[in-house]
């Protein structure tokens, strides 16, 4: 495989979560530049810090710069990327979480969760300026094979996503392009539920896994790096859910 050495990585929610394991996870492979952007400027601040802490703690060389980047607006988004200019790889994990369930939702709501989880990602796909032997690669969910009850949106958008990439993998070529779809990870985003139902939540996710256990962001991260540094595979969708598809 290639390596990330002295390459310019650019991880479009990286402020948290997977995208900020992401992020980590390319200083550590000695990534000269890592570039985490978000909508929030406050997190894209602190972020830097933790970064760029990272970095001195264990003498890796690696530069992290901070933008700030809303994906829903086009505008904004193609300014973003001429400024930027030329970059190794892309890693988009942005996303609102989504909270769509199917009977009673509106359809704003359908069109905003469409605009940031497809059509963002097709925007920076289009303005992106990848060098040759670089990648993009975009996130999805387990929901598109083995969507629960109440979810068939997200499903939709899972699976709208998967084939986006493999039509990007054929137009963009030879910049390679994949997805990531993680199944349940322990991530900040379950910071929102009160202890009791979180911990119960987590427990009940874990009992329906083969592995018996949630994800952790670092080690879906590893997905992402794998396909940012194997130049024989594109147009691939990385299932990693404990096998969830499974049970």
């Amino acid at each position: 495989m290639t390596s990330l050495r002295d390459q310019t990585i650019l991880i479009i929610g990286g402020t948290s979560g997977i995208g900020f394991s992401v992020a980590e996870a390319s200083l550590h492979q000695h990534a000269a530049h890592v570039i985490v952007a978000s909508s929030t400027p406050e997190k894209v601040s602190k972020t830097v810090v933790r970064l760029t802490e990272t970095t001195k703690n264990q003498s890796l060389s690696g530069k992290v710069t901070g933008k700030t980047l809303d994906v829903s607006n086009a505008d904004e988004v193609k300014k973003f990327f001429a400024e930027i200019g030329e970059i190794d790889h892309v890693v988009v994990t942005s996303g609102d979480k989504l909270k769509l369930g199917f009977k009673g939702v509106d359809l704003e709501t359908l069109k905003s969760a469409l605009d940031v989880r497809f059509w963002a990602a097709a925007l920076i796909a289009q303005q992106a300026r990848i060098k040759r032997g670089g990648s993009i690669t975009l996130t999805g969910g387990v929901a598109s094979i083995k969507p629960p009850p109440g979810w068939p949106i997200v499903a939709g958008l899972a699976g709208a996503a998967e084939s986006l990439v493999k039509g990007l993998a054929v137009d963009l070529a030879p910049v390679r392009v994949n997805l990531v779809a993680p199944g349940a990870v322990l991530t900040e985003l379950w910071d929102s539920l009160p202890t009791d139902l979180r911990e119960k939540l987590l427990q009940e996710s874990a009992d329906k896994l083969l592995v018996k256990r949630v994800g952790n962001p670092e080690e879906i991260a590893d997905a992402y790096i794998f396909l940012m540094k194997c130049g024989f595979i594109t147009g691939e969708t990385l299932h990693i859910n404990g096998g969830q598809t499974l049970v």
